[in-house]
């Protein structure tokens, strides 16, 4: 019988496992990972990209700055702490940070199974109680655990009717695939999107095959630079759940409205200032290679042995423009995966709301009926009732230690003072 079990093994259940490895009270613990080995965003690791958060956002300072599994502990360990410092910045390069998350879980290595996919749960019951789920991949039982803590990570999202192929991808498979392009580079790729991934891509593109012209497909009239200002950010402190859980829906929507863009559909301004640079020293030489198709939609994209025939709607006029494109990358986000599709064997025990909608705490635990002594947790799939964090880096230490807290008998209850924040409670 395990006290906790993580589904998923990415950053979010790493910091969890951190958590509960510095707990005194925690218990035993097992996380489960369908990858071979430890990956983060392995297809997106494109050399000289850097992290869009400070390293003070790591896996465990800001739940525990006296942690030996953050950053600063990852830099002196590696003898890189100086360097580090030398370079004036708080932003550690995206292949930096991956070795960061691999050395933290190398460390953490009895706590997880790899090559494990969880398929459903199922539950244990005793005098009429749910005291124990089982964990299955498959037909098999993997883990009996009294906890369960899922995240599953992100999926990647495709506009509706889009099909992926052998010249056609999420932007998340960028580096898997090119390598096959390598000795035959093409002549024209296709990238969709306005966003951080897809600026990236571009650039990338553009770099790794000198002959290639970018054509670069979104319905802005140009990428906008993420809004990355100090007082912007306060969206991202741990305050500010407690804020945005507690408030009423429209105030929910209204947040979600002023704040879309620190995170969504924009591009860091010095990303976007290399991208504006290499357009313009395009122009100067006569050699336009990035070909900017604003305020556009991508109609359709058939393949065709060698190639793809792509239509691009200009949208102002309704005017479409066929390309023979020999790449494809849709560079349109991600989605959460619904923690639903692992639970159907406990669906009659999890409550909802009017919409059909799960109902999770403040401590991010399910709502469940009086006779489930489980606890059920979930990590990313909150933005609706925690906030625009809840799939970021940002909170992954807080949420950790509040999940982890919560596990051990410190959990905090959904009530509010009088000024609407969380107040802490003890439940057994």
């Amino acid at each position: 019988m395990l006290d906790v079990t993580g589904i998923g093994f990415g950053a979010a259940n790493l910091a969890l496992a951190v958590a509960l490895h510095e707990s005194e009270a925690a218990g035993r613990a097992l996380f489960l990972e369908k990858q071979k080995e430890f990956g983060w965003h392995r297809g997106m690791l494109i050399e000289g990209s850097s992290l869009q958060v400070s390293f003070l956002k790591d896996i465990a300072t800001m739940r525990n700055p006296t942690s030996d599994f953050g950053f600063l502990s990852y830099l002196q360990d590696k003898g890189r702490l100086v360097d580090f410092i030398n370079q004036h910045t708080l932003l550690p390069s995206r292949i930096e940070y991956h070795d960061y998350l691999q050395w933290a879980a190398d460390r953490l290595n009895h706590l997880v199974e790899y090559g494990v996919e969880a398929t459903g749960v199922r539950p244990v019951t005793d005098a009429g109680e749910v005291v124990a789920l089982d964990v299955l991949a498959g037909d098999r039982v993997v883990a009996r655990t009294r906890n369960l803590v899922i995240a599953s990570g992100l999926r990647p999202r495709l506009p509706e009717g889009a099909e992926t192929g052998e010249r056609v991808w999420h932007s998340s498979q960028l580096l898997h695939r090119l390598p096959a392009f390598d000795e035959r580079p093409p002549r024209r790729a296709v990238v969709v999107g306005a966003g951080q991934s897809a600026a990236e891509v571009a650039a990338h593109l553009m770099e790794r095959y000198p002959q290639a012209e970018v054509c670069a497909v979104f319905g802005r009239y140009g990428y906008s630079v993420a809004d990355s200002s100090p007082f912007a950010n306060r969206v991202f402190d741990p305050a500010a759940v407690d804020d945005f859980y507690f408030a009423p829906p429209e105030v929910k929507q209204s947040i979600m409205r002023y704040h879309g863009g620190t995170n969504y559909a924009v591009v860091d301004e010095d990303v976007l200032r290399d991208l504006a640079r290499r357009q313009y020293e395009q122009k100067v030489t006569g050699t336009p290679r990035l070909r900017l198709m604003n305020a556009s939609r991508l109609v359709s994209v058939e393949p065709r042995g060698e190639s793809a025939a792509v239509r691009v709607e200009f949208l102002p006029t309704g005017e479409h423009t066929e390309l023979d494109a020999d790449l494809v990358v849709y560079a349109t986000g991600y989605r959460s995966a619904d923690p639903a599709e692992l639970l159907g064997g406990v669906g009659d025990a999890l409550r909802r709301d009017a919409a059909g909608e799960l109902l999770i705490g403040r401590d991010y635990r399910l709502s469940t009926t009086g006779d489930f002594r489980c606890g059920i947790y979930v990590q990313g799939a909150t933005e609706a009732t925690h906030g625009i964090a809840s799939t970021l880096l940002s909170m992954v230490a807080v949420r950790a230690g509040e999940i982890a807290q919560s596990i051990t008998g410190g959990r905090r209850d959904p009530d509010r003072t009088a000024g609407g924040r969380a107040v802490a409670g003890n439940r057994g």
